[in-house]
């Protein structure tokens, strides 16, 4: 296959149409050499940010070659239902591409970033997903390689402390950056390469995650129907990180996060293992807080995350369980003729 590959790149943008021109320019830079297109798609912005992209784009000569596609999505259902539209057009010709490449629209290719992820996947049967090396723009490392969450996992992430760090080690979600290509459970979806057949198998993105722990019940997902997701470190991107979801300057955590990560707890485990989880995370932050209470020292994150945790679970046990048809993922339309 080699070179012929196609790649559909997405691009997804909400409200942020500048941080997007400078993403989708790094990545025509690599894209004008590789079989495939780059696709923006403007998340339900209804700010006028579809309109500048639009007249920057012509300005820029990108649409004459071909490269480039705009499209406006009239409401923006999330992150993931942005994605599965673009699952949903395919490429100009009608047809689907062999690799999806999802990229945000605050991180910038560095390099052959995409060239690197496709062929890895080219030359690794098996692997369904591959995700790249992640740094600040000010050269900062990020955390992008992780294990599925779990009751242990929650615990050892709110209690911040070193020894449960080392006891429940096996279980700790966030990774240490790999140093050589290494498969993981879950990588984000900030710069992600994925397999056509895997969106074939396992449909796109559930649509019920608005935002955050779609990547997550994707790749577990894939992982379930024996597809492996890895991590490349010599794939790298340039990363803001939350440009659009103003998640640095949260004064609370807002109800789509909880509603994501019960949503994720409960669909891959069941409601009893989702209050277990719930249970968990509390318990680790009050004992932090303890921590901080006696030593003096300030509670780190959103107020009130605490008493908002435990209230959100307490009126999602008491809502009766959702149909299963509105937790399935939806399937493609574009698919590769046989």
């Amino acid at each position: 296959m080699a070179d012929s590959a196609r790649i559909l790149t997405i691009l997804l943008n909400f409200r942020t149409p500048e941080m997007t021109l400078r993403a989708a320019e790094a990545a025509l830079a690599e894209m004008r050499a590789l079989p495939g297109e780059l696709l923006i798609i403007d998340n339900g912005s209804d700010d006028g940010s579809f309109e500048q992209i639009r007249s920057a784009a012509h300005e820029r000569g990108w649409l004459e070659d071909g490269k480039l596609r705009l499209l406006a999505s009239p409401v923006n259902g999330g992150f993931g239902a942005g994605m599965n539209l673009g699952f949903k057009t395919g490429l100009s010709d009608g047809s689907a591409p062999e690799f999806y490449y999802l990229l945000n629209s605050d991180a910038f290719v560095q390099g052959d970033t995409i060239r690197r992820l496709r062929d890895f996947l080219q030359r690794s049967p098996g692997a369904g997903l591959v995700g790249s090396y992640v740094q600040g723009t000010d050269g900062t490392p990020h955390r992008t390689a992780f294990r599925f969450p779990s009751i242990a996992g929650e615990f050892e992430a709110s209690i911040c402390t070193g020894i449960f760090t080392r006891l429940l080690r096996p279980w700790v979600v966030a990774m240490e950056i790999p140093q050589q290509e290494t498969q993981v459970d879950w990588t984000a979806g900030a710069s992600l390469m994925i397999r056509r057949e895997v969106i074939e198998d396992i449909g796109g993105f559930d649509e019920r995650f608005f935002l955050y722990f779609e990547e997550t019940d994707l790749c577990h997902r894939a992982a379930r129907a024996g597809w492996r997701t890895h991590y490349l470190p010599d794939s790298r991107i340039e990363h803001v990180g939350s440009a659009s979801t103003g998640m640095k300057a949260w004064q609370r955590t807002p109800g789509y996060w909880f509603d994501s990560r019960r949503h994720y707890f409960t669909k891959t485990h069941g409601r009893a293992y989702a209050l277990l989880a719930t249970l968990a995370q509390a318990a680790g932050r009050s004992l932090y807080a303890l921590r901080c209470v006696l030593s003096g020292r300030k509670r780190p994150g959103p107020p009130y995350f605490l008493r908002d945790l435990l209230r959100h679970e307490l009126r999602a046990s008491l809502r009766p369980s959702a149909d299963p048809a509105e937790t399935r993922p939806t399937p493609p339309l574009v698919k590769e003729p046989k």
